[in-house]
């Protein structure tokens, strides 16, 4: 068990239309796991996702995998 917080943090490429996610990746060499929350909601709960599932993620997102237009 760790006693580390996470340290959130949003995207630089997040415009500050209130529609975005912050992460802690500073968990994920002692936890395994990337904490996700809504940055509307700094209090409410985190999505934990495992690393190697984070990074799918987030490939899938720099090729364009989840453009809904």
């Amino acid at each position: 068990m760790t006693t580390e917080s996470p340290r959130w943090y949003t995207s630089s490429y997040s415009e500050n239309g209130g529609q975005c996610v912050a992460v802690a990746t500073n968990l994920a060499a002692t936890t395994g796991t990337i904490p996700v929350r809504d940055t509307k909601n700094p209090t409410g709960p985190a999505l934990g996702l495992h690393a190697d599932v984070y990074a799918a993620f987030v490939t899938g997102i720099k090729d364009g995998g989840f453009n809904t237009l």
